[in-house]
């Protein structure tokens, strides 16, 4: 006689917000050949698309082009938290960083996430894409981070973090005003990683939460 398996399985909803809009002033390289916007929304899609291929739920946050102000951004957050149970949803945030103002190349490099402040189920998140990022770019590549308070991540509160209820990350993938960062993100290569890391990240979260 088979016996029911009595593990919890948790089946939550993927939001993937994508920064800024095609009608967001600056947020390009000094050479203007990268624009933010369109490469966050690629890798937002991919990383929506395998996710939804192994049988995940995950959705765009924001399927528009142009920029969405961020309390809309946070408002359709809170009505799938709202819909779902805030514990039952996660939101990443997909961005690229810069050192300067975006009229110059910078020496600024590497990837990291954010969180809002304080010790939150966030920061077990964070946590979880900070282990892909390790695993998923090549040995030397900068992962930046801040264990001032104990953990990866780094802290802010970014209105897309602090005012939305469930878990939720953002991540600065690369700088968009450091030509090798750049050149990075443009290659195949570089865009496979950044993927591979949400996607595995994403996973490994989901899945601590199913062995709880």
């Amino acid at each position: 006689m088979l016996r029911k398996s009595s593990k919890k399985i948790i089946t939550m909803k993927i939001l993937l917000d994508n920064g800024h809009g095609n009608n967001t002033p600056g947020k390009r390289s000094p050479d203007g050949l990268f624009r933010e916007y369109a490469y966050t929304r690629e890798i937002a899609a991919l990383v929506a698309a395998k996710l939804r291929k192994e049988g995940y739920d995950a959705e765009l946050l924001v399927p528009e082009l142009y920029d969405i102000k961020l309390l809309e951004r946070v408002h359709r957050v809170n009505v799938k938290c709202q819909t779902y149970g805030a514990s039952n949803v996660l939101l990443v945030s997909i961005h690229c960083n810069a050192a300067g103002s975006g009229k110059e190349w910078m020496n600024g490099r590497g990837w990291e996430a954010w969180t809002s402040k304080g010790q939150t189920e966030g920061d077990k998140l964070a946590e979880c894409l900070y282990e892909s990022a390790l695993d998923c770019f090549a040995p030397g590549t900068k992962v930046r981070s801040d264990w001032g308070d104990g953990d990866y991540d780094k802290e802010n509160q970014f209105t897309i973090l602090s005012k939305t209820l469930c878990p939720a990350v953002l991540t600065e993938n690369f700088f968009m005003d450091n030509k090798a960062d750049v050149d990075y993100l443009l290659s195949a290569e570089g865009q496979a990683a950044i993927v591979r890391c949400h996607v595995e990240g994403i996973k490994k979260y989901i899945n601590s939460r199913d062995n709880e």
